[in-house]
């Protein structure tokens, strides 16, 4: 009996050393420690998928690509990637359920991630401290959280730049978007753009996020664009207002009109060399002096997956053919719809499109082309023209260059990442955008979106089926106009 117990009690200290050894060395992951085990660099890129709403397949599948083409090139900075993918599945449990995936399988970033859930994954994230790179731009939380490093201007950015656009060419606008905490920030945001231009407020159409008719929307969006119709915001559906009534309704050009921009400041443009910048904080000389375009009705939908189920309707219902302008943003418009939908015969022929990039055609966008075409060829959901899959490139591009900046042999944690990301400026994305910085002095004054350090965007058409960037438009920074807008969230 003394013998076997002696013998249990030399095993237990063996165990106890031999643990010891494990915890100070590598012979496992310790519960909170990094996603930097062995040599590999475990991520996550979550978004919804197979969803009745929005869905973006091409966020994952572009994260899966990249995984492919960085480990078949080295890795970064000799570490393997793994990138692990999460269906968001568009409700804040799904959101939830992929940060606690990322957390229990020690990523040490989310990268290039969808979701209007912004409180579901973020508080999780913050828990842990687990940076979150590169996300759409959908909630309020990306752009307010300290660990959210977005690097585009977001939905903010979109919707004050189509407001920015609408507001040279038309009289009065009508906005058709979803009837959601997300969407209740659009009227703001729209009509801030629009301000910048002396332009009445927009009419504000809501729809359930995931309603399949659009015709009621499609009757009042065409019934204010009539003559008549009124440019106010004054009740809860859009329908009242006091704003400036249409004198005629026009038709839709593709050709923009760029003779009427402010006193511009260098700023990186889309080839790379220093483009003039609008500033748009004051009216510019084509708003003090608008031409026949004046009396245009315009009607922009910002629906996700169901704009095209809108335009549909609303074509359908122009049975007097009335012809207003239409118009939305990067990701409910993209070439793959205007293709879908035919091309040059596309009812989306003549949209204007606002845009947080370069067009898709653009020499800038080679590299990713080349990694969709050599590790992405079987996968119909990678598109070089979605602005998921796009989004996702540029964020794994700044995942790339701040684990670069690691000392070789150097411990890649959530938090060290995070660091690094407060600590660098300059962070280059192949002047796809400027220069990106999250320091403390890069933030800006806008309300409700502090952590919103890009707000550049770039002006599109439909013209002949394809999307190319708008004659005479350059690109613009929308943050002087975000500052001066009201608190939307």
């Amino acid at each position: 009996m003394t013998k076997s117990r002696r013998a249990t009690t030399l095993s237990r200290l063996l165990l106890a050393a031999a643990t010891g050894a494990c915890l100070t060395t590598a012979c496992g992951v310790l519960p909170g420690s990094s996603g930097d085990s062995g040599g590999t660099l475990t991520v996550m890129t979550f978004a919804p998928m197979g969803t009745k709403a929005t869905n973006m397949p091409g966020m994952p599948g572009m994260a899966k690509a990249y995984e492919r083409w960085i480990n078949a090139n080295g890795g970064i900075k000799g570490r393997k990637l793994r990138v692990l993918t999460c269906n968001e599945k568009n409700t804040a449990t799904g959101a939830a359920d992929c940060a606690r995936e990322a957390i229990t399988k020690k990523a040490v970033a989310v990268v290039g991630s969808y979701s209007q859930h912004g409180r579901a994954f973020m508080a999780p994230l913050e828990a842990e401290g687990i940076p979150f790179i590169g996300g759409y731009g959908v909630s309020a939380e990306e752009f307010q959280s300290t660990l959210s490093y977005p690097v585009n201007g977001g939905q903010p950015a979109l919707l004050a730049g189509a407001g920015h656009q609408l507001g040279k060419a038309c009289a009065q606008v009508s906005l058709v978007r979803p009837d959601t905490l997300a969407g209740d920030t659009m009227p703001v945001l729209l009509n801030a753009g629009l301000k910048a231009n002396n332009s009445p407020e927009a009419s504000d159409i809501r729809a359930a996020e995931d309603a399949a008719d659009l015709m009621p929307q499609a009757r009042e969006a065409l019934a204010g664009a009539g003559p008549g119709g009124s440019g106010g915001s004054g009740g809860s559906s859009g329908a009242g207002g006091t704003g400036t009534k249409d004198t005629g309704a026009g038709t839709a050009t593709p050709a923009a009109k760029g003779d009427g921009t402010s006193k511009a400041t260098a700023s990186p443009g889309p080839s790379g060399s220093a483009a003039a910048s609008s500033s748009p904080s004051a009216p510019s000389s084509a708003t003090a002096a608008k031409g026949s375009s004046s009396s245009k009705s315009c009607v922009t939908a910002v629906l996700g997956a169901r704009t095209e189920t809108f335009f549909d309707a609303f074509r359908r219902a122009d049975t007097t053919h009335r012809n207003p302008q239409i118009s939305s943003v990067l990701g409910s418009v993209s070439q793959a719809l205007v293709d879908r939908t035919g091309g040059k015969e596309s009812p989306f022929e003549g949209a204007y499109v606002t845009s947080w990039y370069p067009v898709s055609t653009d020499p800038l966008w080679a590299p990713m082309r080349k990694v969709i075409s050599d590790e992405a060829f079987g996968d119909n959901t990678v598109e070089a023209d979605d602005s998921g899959a796009q989004t996702t490139w540029i964020a794994y591009t700044v995942l790339n260059q701040v684990v670069q900046k690691f000392k070789d042999g150097e411990d890649v944690t959530a938090r060290k990442v995070a660091r690094m990301l407060n600590e660098t400026s300059g962070i280059s994305t192949g002047n796809l955008t400027p220069q990106l910085s999250w320091r403390y002095q890069d933030m800006r004054a806008v309300a409700g979106f502090p952590r919103l350090v890009n707000g550049r965007v770039s002006f599109q058409v439909v013209q002949q089926g394809r999307l190319v960037a708008q004659l005479g438009e350059q690109d613009v920074d929308m943050t002087a106009v975000l500052e001066s807008a009201p608190r939307s969230a």
